[in-house]
């Protein structure tokens, strides 16, 4: 392991660990609710990073998965509530209000967290592998890649606004039961919840590491940075296009489920266009090419958001401030914070430049040797 590798791994958890002391300074329920909102669009700007940084796959339409994931466990969470205001078997309110009877067929399973869990990870991650599969064995790539993914979001967003009788339409799912397991409740405003996606975005934006720094990792930065060449050599570019882009969307969805938890319902608008560019302008400002910079870069843009929108000094103008923000920062760090603080590192390291200017193809290639 490199020195340039240890000190990263030690920046990556002084800064998870820096997260998880929160609760021990704030003690206000609403903030601390605020602040894993914040963090679950941490864990869905690491997805993001992990195709668009590391592979080159600009997904404007991640925020499919992550309504996906939501989806699943809102369901889970609403076959778990009191049935007050719903029908003699316990159907959900919006379903008694459409006229449906029986519980629909893909409903049922959802009675299992279990399966909920499961499938909040499995549905995106299936969705992903079959839209890469099409994509990507086409040799679909660049803008159109973009456009068929926002394209596609689309679709699946007036897709559940449709199906109201089932989905609940523009409304989406309310009304959910806290999540339980094992005898232990979740509380949206309480610390548990907090340290739940705490605690699972230091697992994901880990799990992401270990994935960049793998020989899969390698190639799929050499695909980003000349994907003809990655052919020529004999890798099967398409395989790992699709494999990044269904573990993007993996990771997406677990982030999915616990914006559910923290919001207590689930809606169309998590499947909306302005959610999907929102991630970008995140990974942009934190740097797109660095999985830490893209997560403090979703925190700190959502947080001057809350901050300005909820200031009376800048109720009108909070808008164009981010606006100006967002263009410097792109005029003046194209590659992102991340992309400054790393510029700063290497001038520290020199003596290492040789070995990190190596390409990621040729470092994947030393470790196993080319494809055959």
């Amino acid at each position: 392991m490199s020195r340039r590798t240890l000190i990263q791994l030690c920046v990556y958890g002084a800064v998870c660990l820096a997260i998880l002391l929160v609760p021990t300074f704030v003690d206000n329920a609403f903030i601390l609710n605020k602040y894993g909102r914040y963090l679950v669009f941490g864990i869905l700007a690491i997805a993001l990073s992990l195709s668009w940084g590391y592979t080159g796959i600009l997904n404007l339409g991640q925020a499919t998965c992550f309504g996906l994931g939501s989806y699943c466990m809102a369901m889970a969470l609403k076959l778990r509530t009191v049935p007050v205001h719903t029908g003699s078997e316990g159907l959900p309110d919006f379903m008694v209000w459409n006229n449906v009877e029986t519980l629909p067929w893909f409903w049922v399973p959802f009675h299992s967290l279990s399966f909920a869990l499961i499938a909040g990870i499995a549905v995106p991650v299936l969705f992903a592998m079959l839209l890469g599969w099409f994509m990507f064995r086409g040799r679909i790539t660049g803008v159109y890649v973009a456009i068929i993914t926002l394209a596609t979001m689309v679709v699946v967003n007036l897709l559940i606004i449709d199906q109201q009788r089932f989905t609940g339409g523009f409304n989406g799912i309310t009304d959910l039961a806290q999540l339980e397991i094992m005898g232990f409740t979740f509380d949206a405003y309480g610390r548990s919840s907090y340290y739940l996606i705490a605690g699972t975005l230091t697992v994901c934006l880990f799990f992401a590491l270990a994935v960049t720094k793998s020989k899969t990792g390698l190639i799929m930065q050499a695909i980003r940075d000349n994907e003809g060449r990655v052919r020529y050599f004999g890798y099967d570019v398409a395989f790992y296009k699709i494999f990044a882009f269904s573990v993007s969307a993996g990771i997406a969805g677990v982030a999915g489920m616990l914006y559910t938890i923290v919001m207590e319902f689930a809606s169309p608008t998590f499947l909306g266009v302005s959610l999907s560019l929102s991630v970008v302008i995140w990974c942009a400002v934190g740097g797109r090419q660095s999985l830490l910079g893209a997560m403090l870069g979703a925190i700190f843009v959502t947080g001057m958001q809350g901050a300005l929108s909820e200031s009376e000094a800048f109720l009108d103008t909070w808008m164009l401030i981010m606006g100006f923000v967002f263009v410097l920062v792109v005029l003046l760090l194209p590659k992102g914070l991340a992309g400054a603080v790393e510029m700063l590192v290497d001038r520290l390291f020199k003596h290492e430049k040789p070995q990190s200017e190596r390409t990621a193809l040729s470092q994947a290639a030393s470790q196993t040797g080319p494809a055959q």
